[in-house]
C-alpha cells in the first residue's frame, strides 16, 4: 500500500484541503528574484533569499513576498531580516518566523499584509515607500499611487525621530542612522519629494555634510554639531505637520 505522510503542524493546510502528489523532482522550479534598485547583493545573500522564498513557497499560498530592510546594505551588518508577505488571508506569523529561523539561521522580521493594505500604505506612509524603494520580490511588482498625506500617521512617526534628540549619547551609530533617516524621510515626504532610500541618503549628506552617512553607521559623529542641525530640521518638519494637522478638516 502507497502511504503519504503528512506533518500533524502545517500551515495553510487543514482537513479536507485537495492536493496534487508530484515527483519531488518535478516541484522544484528555478527561483529567479526581482531586484529593485540594487546595484549589487553578495552571493550568500542571494542565496538566502532564495531559501527564503523556497521555504515559504513550500507552505503557503501568497501574492507575493518581499525582502527589504538592512540585510540588503552593504556587508553584514543587519539584525534580522525584514520579510513582508503579501496576502489576503490571516496566518500565523509565528510559526512561519520559527520555520525560516530553524531552517535558514538568521532572526526573522515577517510583517503580513494584504494587496489593499500595502497599497494604501505607499500612498500615505513614508516608511512605506522606503522599505520599497530598494527590495527584493518572489514576483515582478508594479505600484503606482499617487501619494497622499496623512498628517497624524506622519506624526506618530516623527516621534520616533524625537529619541535622537534626548539620546544621542546612549544610542549606537545604528541607531542614529535610522532615525535620522526617518526624519529626513518625512521631511521629504511631506514636501513631496521622492522618497527613497538613495535620496534620502543624499540628503542626509547634504545638509548635515558629507560623509554624514557613513559617520552616523560608525558611530562617530560629534553631538553638538550635529544636533543643532538636527533640532532644525526636526522642529521645521514638526511645525509643518502640525500646521497640516490643523487644516486637515478643511481638506475635501
Amino acid at each position: 500500500m502507497d502511504q503519504i505522510y503528512l506533518p500533524k503542524k502545517r500551515i495553510d493546510f487543514t482537513v479536507g484541503s485537495y492536493v496534487v502528489i508530484r515527483p519531488l523532482e518535478t516541484v522544484d522550479e528555478e527561483i529567479k528574484p526581482f531586484f529593485y534598485n540594487i546595484k549589487h547583493l553578495e552571493p550568500i545573500k542571494i542565496k538566502i533569499i532564495k531559501e527564503i522564498f523556497k521555504n515559504l513557497s513550500e507552505v503557503i499560498k501568497f501574492d507575493n513576498i518581499i525582502i527589504t530592510g538592512s540585510f540588503l546594505e552593504e556587508g553584514f551588518r543587519f539584525n534580522d531580516i525584514d520579510v513582508i508577505l503579501v496576502n489576503e488571508e490571516k496566518i500565523d506569523t509565528k510559526q512561519l518566523v520559527d520555520l525560516l529561523e530553524s531552517r535558514i539561521g538568521p532572526k526573522f522580521h515577517l510583517i503580513l499584509i494584504s494587496n489593499k493594505a500595502l497599497i494604501k500604505g505607499l500612498s500615505a506612509d513614508p516608511l512605506y515607500m522606503l522599505m520599497l524603494s530598494r527590495c527584493v520580490a518572489k514576483k515582478r511588482f508594479i505600484y503606482k499611487v499617487k501619494p497622499k498625506i496623512n498628517y497624524k500617521l506622519v506624526d506618530l512617526h516623527l516621534l520616533k525621530s524625537k529619541l535622537l534628540i534626548d539620546n544621542f549619547d546612549f544610542l549606537t551609530g545604528d541607531e542614529k542612522y535610522e532615525m535620522t533617516r526617518n526624519l529626513v524621510a518625512i521631511n521629504q515626504f511631506i514636501s513631496k519629494k521622492e522618497v527613497t532610500k538613495d535620496k534620502i541618503d543624499l540628503a542626509i549628506n547634504n545638509f548635515f555634510g558629507k560623509k554624514t552617512v557613513q559617520r552616523l553607521k560608525n558611530n562617530l559623529l560629534l553631538t553638538k554639531d550635529f544636533l543643532k542641525k538636527y533640532n532644525k530640521v526636526y522642529n521645521n518638519a514638526r511645525n509643518r505637520i502640525l500646521k497640516g494637522i490643523k487644516d486637515e478638516p478643511k481638506q475635501k
